[in-house]
């Protein structure tokens, strides 16, 4: 998505436990991933940002822009929910559970959310595609991602009817994660905001359709700069 954002300065971090970034002292949850980008920022010497996120990075998301309304310009959030729905936590502790059994468990988790969470069009098309998604499950540290996983299942909606600021809201139309009824749901709870479905696109909307992806947000951008 770089691509997009070259008149921009960017920001790239990892949330903690994730990646390359360490896990904190304490189990990790939404107001820690909170409070770490605020501390993050804070460092940095930014007062204000555009914020991008996806999947569970959009739960942060939003609850930073509630939180530090002040410190935040506008939100692209891919593949949004405001939280899972409440069938669906006790699945996701359960992944938890399985991710600290370790490598062949990781494994066993990449595979499924592969096969769960990308288009049909993207499995027959984009066999790249498919191993970047099993790479970026794969390459998480097992705690990490168990911790990661637990804090999304005890994730709650933030009071999102408080985001005063521009919104895109972009999910595919095979995005379990997000379907776009749920998305437009979000969308009528944000004034202002403006939902986008992707065609033949899964949950990972950034890797299924980087093109489109980076042509929405370059289009909201140019609309930011019209608003200013």
């Amino acid at each position: 998505m770089l691509a997009a954002l070259s008149g921009f300065k960017v920001i790239r971090p990892d949330l903690p436990g994730s990646a390359r970034s360490s896990l904190l002292q304490h189990p990790l949850s939404i107001e820690r991933y909170v409070a770490a980008l605020d501390q993050l920022l804070a460092g940095l010497g930014v007062e204000s940002v555009h914020v991008m996120a996806h999947s569970l990075g959009t739960i942060v998301a939003q609850h930073f822009a509630v939180r530090h309304p002040d410190k935040v310009k506008s939100l692209a959030l891919f593949g949004p929910l405001v939280a899972p729905p409440e069938a669906a936590r006790p699945n996701i502790t359960a992944r938890a559970t399985l991710a600290r059994s370790g490598p062949v468990a990781m494994q066993e988790i990449a595979d499924a959310i592969v096969k769960g969470a990308t288009s049909k069009e993207t499995k027959e098309q984009q066999p790249a595609v498919l191993a970047l998604v099993r790479e970026s499950v794969m390459r998480q540290s097992p705690e990490g991602y168990a911790q990661s996983c637990e804090a999304l299942a005890t994730a709650q909606s933030a009071a999102i009817e408080q985001i005063d600021v521009p919104t895109l809201l972009v999910t595919g139309d095979q995005d379990g994660v997000a379907p776009p009824a749920n998305v437009a749901a979000m969308a009528a709870r944000i004034a202002g905001s403006r939902q986008v479905v992707l065609d033949g696109c899964g949950h990972w909307t950034t890797f299924e359709k980087p093109q489109r992806c980076m042509q929405e947000l370059e289009q909201f951008h140019a609309s930011l700069a019209l608003i200013s």
